[in-house]
């Protein structure tokens, strides 16, 4: 069994993360005395920072948490679509899709709101011990990823055309940074210093500076700063200039929501996910999917395990571009579409061969209906969605993710996936020094679906975290992964190489891994790839094979390309904690003793 690290162990607490800045931040914090939500909060401040690339405080955060002895929680931080963003205003504009970048495609930020009210909530610390990190990075710099570098010298010449002040933050001298060179976000270092100076201004009182932190942000010089720039159309990937819709009443009304979270016993495990809002719901049913269908053990990955994930997959991700989302309208319920006689009615279509449609079934009854805009790319193996950005030279752009996960010596449990407002999502804000983000455009222009643009709707996000509860140990882990609409595919790689090839959290991130493209992609273009799957090419050649021979178009990826796992967990009856990150693209890492 190879492995790229060990697994750490300790009983003290761990952070790990998709940056080892965020990591090693929120690890001093626990050193500090503070608990896992001071952590997280401390940590996902940062990957604001050093992961411009890949979310910012112009985007959203669904978590997953769990306290001792206590269930675990959903609290939400997907904003909803502003009040101006209908379909008949789209569609007056020409659109038949809402753009992925520019300023019709923000929700309402929801990112900042929801770190706040966790670290009221939940934390023992004030903003300014937690956010000091994140200050620091913003005005002194940090070394710049290779990647960040290239995402903004593959924006440079957009930027200069269309986005000028993108332009004056990440071209200062005309030129992406270098990697390692010391990138600073000063204005984003000022705002987050009044925003604690307001804080601080309410009093001694914890619970008041975090009040008036997020009153600073939802209805203060924040929100009248984005409100005022969304006024001015920008170019956005439609090809044309448009103004955004964003109002300040749309930040002033909306706040973070706690939720129960929806689960799904499987070998031993309860499984816990955020709602149909999101795509989590898919890992379950890939799990219901194949259960009776896999080994109980095995020692690497073949054509059958992988040919039934695979299928399983694509059922999954049919339903959920079907009935998953925020409306009501037409959403089967989680009930429905984890309901024994209707997971065994859509296993019976998993056959020998592979499949090349797009099937949805039919949970409660419910006849599917997918949008007009969904579009067949072909069977081509179409190298997309690896878990990084990549940017066309017309500025169409996919972003991707962070996450992180922590837990500290009292046993408190975080799962977190922040996204959104990226670099190359939006113009750059220089009153307060962020973009905003792009969700909406997992939105669609177009009436009585689940996921139709709508006022007041959650955009039905790919951000998913994930909890799970050993039943017979109570032994809590916290885990995820960037990636899009492959999150709750590595997902299912990781739990299929814990349980099946029975190796530890480490072992488990490194396993080789692979999704399937035959879904409709959440981000723009809305298309989908019939037949197709990506796999590593560490998976031996023969499997691949042997998978081409069942009809599956393969997709070989690098060795080390797919996924960015991390996971951490906390066993009660001993105090242990355990923490992994993933290797690839050597920048994530667990901290921990």
């Amino acid at each position: 069994m190879f492995t790229t690290r060990p697994e750490i162990t300790g009983t003290f607490g761990t952070v790990t993360s998709t940056h080892w800045l965020a990591s090693g931040s929120g690890m001093a914090v626990l050193e500090r005395g503070g608990n896992a939500f001071d952590a997280a909060v401390a940590a996902a401040f940062v990957l604001q920072v050093v992961e411009p690339h890949l979310n910012g405080p112009g985007g959203d955060v669904p978590l997953i948490f769990c306290k001792p002895g206590e269930d675990p929680v959903v609290l939400c931080g997907q904003g909803v679509a502003p009040a101006g963003a209908t379909i008949e205003h789209y569609r007056s504009l020409g659109l038949e899709t809402v753009p992925g970048t520019g300023l019709l495609a923000p929700a309402v930020p929801g990112s900042v709101h929801a770190w706040l009210v966790l670290l009221r909530d939940h934390g023992t610390m004030r903003p300014r011990e937690v956010l000091d990190y994140a200050i620091g990075y913003a005005a002194n710099g940090h070394p710049a990823l290779e990647r960040v570098s290239a995402t903004i010298a593959g924006m440079a010449d957009f930027f200069a055309e269309h986005w000028p002040t993108s332009a004056a933050q990440w071209l200062p001298e005309g030129r992406a940074p270098e990697r390692n060179e010391l990138l600073r976000n000063p204005t984003w270092a000022r705002t987050l210093e009044r925003l604690c100076d307001a804080a601080e201004a309410a009093g001694d009182d914890r619970v008041a500076q975090c009040d008036a932190f997020i009153a600073e942000w939802t209805t203060g010089f924040v929100a009248d700063a984005i409100a005022e720039f969304v006024k001015t159309p920008v170019r956005d990937s439609s090809g044309r200039d448009h103004a955004g819709v964003m109002t300040r009443e749309d930040l002033a009304s909306w706040s973070p929501t706690y939720e129960a979270p929806v689960s799904l016993d499987w070998r031993g495990l309860r499984i816990y996910k955020c709602g149909l809002w999101t795509q989590g719901p898919a890992l379950l049913q890939q799990l219901a999917l194949l259960d009776g269908m896999l080994p109980e053990q095995a020692d690497d990955w073949d054509a059958g395990l992988m040919h039934a994930a695979i299928e399983a997959a694509s059922l999954a991700f049919a339903d959920r571009d079907a009935y998953y989302g925020d409306s009501g309208e037409d959403r089967a319920t989680i009930d429905e579409l984890l309901d024994p006689a209707y997971t065994e009615q859509r296993r019976t279509l998993i056959g020998d061969d592979a499949s090349h449609e797009l099937r949805p079934g039919s949970p409660g009854g419910r006849t599917p209906r997918l949008a007009s805009a969904i579009r067949a790319r072909g069977d081509e193996a179409v190298l997309d969605g690896l878990g990084e950005p990549t940017v066309a030279k017309d500025g169409k752009t996919r972003g991707d993710t962070c996450h992180v996960d922590v837990v500290d010596q009292w046993g408190n449990v975080v799962s977190a996936t922040p996204s959104g407002g990226w670099l190359q999502s939006s113009p750059y804000i220089p009153e307060v020094g962020f973009c905003l983000g792009s969700r909406l455009q997992m939105m669609w222009v177009e009436e009585g679906l689940p996921s139709s643009l709508e006022p007041g709707r959650r955009p039905r996000s790919t951000l998913s975290p994930s909890l799970m509860i050993e039943l017979d140990t109570d032994v809590t882990t916290a885990f995820g992964t960037p990636g899009g609409d492959q999150q709750d595919q590595w997902q299912l790689v990781f739990l299929l190489a814990n349980r099946i090839l029975g190796r530890d959290l480490q072992a488990s991130i490194d396993a080789p891994s692979w999704h399937v493209e035959s879904l409709v992609s959440s981000f723009e273009p809305r298309v989908w790839q019939p037949g197709v799957f990506t796999a590593e090419s560490r998976i031996d050649g023969s499997v691949i094979n042997a998978l081409r021979a069942r009809g599956h178009i393969a997709n070989e990826a690098g060795p080390w390309s797919l996924g960015r796992m991390s996971a951490a967990s906390y066993e009660p009856s001993t105090g242990l904690i355990r923490a992994a990150a993933n290797p690839r693209g050597m920048q994530g890492y667990a901290a921990g003793r």
